[in-house]
């Protein structure tokens, strides 16, 4: 602070919102909605110029309200999505237009208007979104005067055709948040298992319990990678410019779904290595084990880039499944730590899935006990 005062910056901007702030994130976070906020400029602004030059309405607010509504910034972004976005915004326009008519305008209309719009759409879909979009417009319809009736129902048609337009003419990269969430989950995933290693390396449960909390954290990243790739493959499916990654968006949820099944197979040797580390006891052929599989995770992690890669994670996981016969890794080992081995069993056929392998050759590469 100076001898006149704190600084205009200091005084004016709060100190909780300074160290929330990094730019090297608000980049990001503008990089990946770059193509978000190309679509609604253009839909907005396309809707509004065609419902104001062509049609010739007046105020075509709904034309562009419309489209900026139901496309949005969210990860999902596949057209029945923005559909049911606009149909919901439809009704609520649709409602507010006939009591209009019948009752006209006042602040009784529009409690009226706001609760009927609520019911209706409530009735029609079980999502909270259709509903409060529905209210939206409704309101917007109550308080803002227009002309001829069901015109803005006009309007809202049609920024709801270019919301739908813009979503497969100017798509957004379906990769791109599906490869991010993609990473993230691996590298979560590489967190939890290395918890889990060092426990059994240094026979510490404390260690141990942090790697299993760590794999129980893990399945919303899954869902936010499932949701990814189902919205990508949505668009994929209309978009006339996206129809090549579309195999590779299949490619991708085929590998998501063996590494769900992993990360279910992690949490069950995470109990395990819990339970065992209570003796404080270290367990470094178990830990060595897991941490090969953990290696071959990481390949998988790198497939998703270059598909080249594949085999290599395939080899590394092959040469881990070959020696997984916990009596002769643990000859002279209690039954919990052979057991311990024999979780590891599932947990190497779910990621060799991933690699590509069918579950009966992945299956069979683990000796049989």
């Amino acid at each position: 602070m100076s001898a006149d005062g704190p600084s205009p910056v200091t005084a004016t901007v709060p100190t909780g919102w300074r160290s929330r702030v990094h730019p090297r994130e608000a980049v990001t976070r503008v990089r990946d909605s770059s193509m978000a906020i190309l679509q609604i400029v253009v839909a907005a602004t396309g809707a509004y110029a065609f419902a104001l030059y062509v049609l010739g309405h007046p105020t075509p607010l709904l034309a562009a309200t419309v489209t900026v509504s139901s496309l949005g910034l969210v990860r999902d972004a596949r057209p029945r999505r923005v559909l049911e976005t606009v149909l919901g915004m439809l009704v609520g326009i649709l409602v507010a237009e006939l009591l209009l008519l019948v009752a006209g305008h006042g602040w009784w209309q529009l409690a009226l208007a706001l609760g009927i719009t609520l019911v209706v759409a409530r009735f029609l879909s079980p999502q909270a979104s259709f509903a409060i979009a529905a209210a939206i417009q409704s309101l917007i319809v109550m308080v803002i005067p227009s002309g001829a009736p069901f015109l803005r129902l006009i309007d809202g048609v049609i920024g709801g055709i270019a919301a739908l337009l813009v979503t497969a003419l100017i798509p957004r990269n379906p990769m791109r948040a599906g490869l991010r969430d993609a990473h993230r989950l691996f590298a979560e995933l590489e967190g939890a298992a290395a918890a889990l290693v060092q426990g059994l390396r240094r026979g510490d449960r404390l260690r141990a319990e942090r790697g299993l909390e760590k794999a129980r954290a893990l399945q919303p990243l899954v869902d936010d990678w499932r949701s990814s790739l189902e919205s990508g493959l949505a668009i994929a499916r209309i978009s006339p410019f996206l129809r090549r990654q579309r195999f590779e968006i299949e490619r991708h949820e085929r590998i998501r779904q063996s590494i769900d099944l992993a990360i279910r197979n992690l949490r069950v040797i995470g109990r395990r290595a819990v339970y065992l580390c209570d003796d404080g006891a270290p367990r470094p052929v178990a830990a060595d084990v897991l941490s090969d599989i953990l290696r071959g995770a990481a390949e998988i992690d790198g497939s998703l880039d270059d598909i080249s890669l594949a085999p290599a994670a395939r080899s590394a996981l092959l040469a881990v499944a070959a020696r997984l016969d916990p009596a002769e890794l643990l000859p002279s080992a209690t039954l919990g730590d052979q057991n311990l081995l024999a979780a590891m069993r599932p947990l190497v056929v779910d990621l060799l899935t991933a690699t590509g392998m069918s579950s009966e050759d992945a299956r069979a590469a683990v000796p049989r006990i």
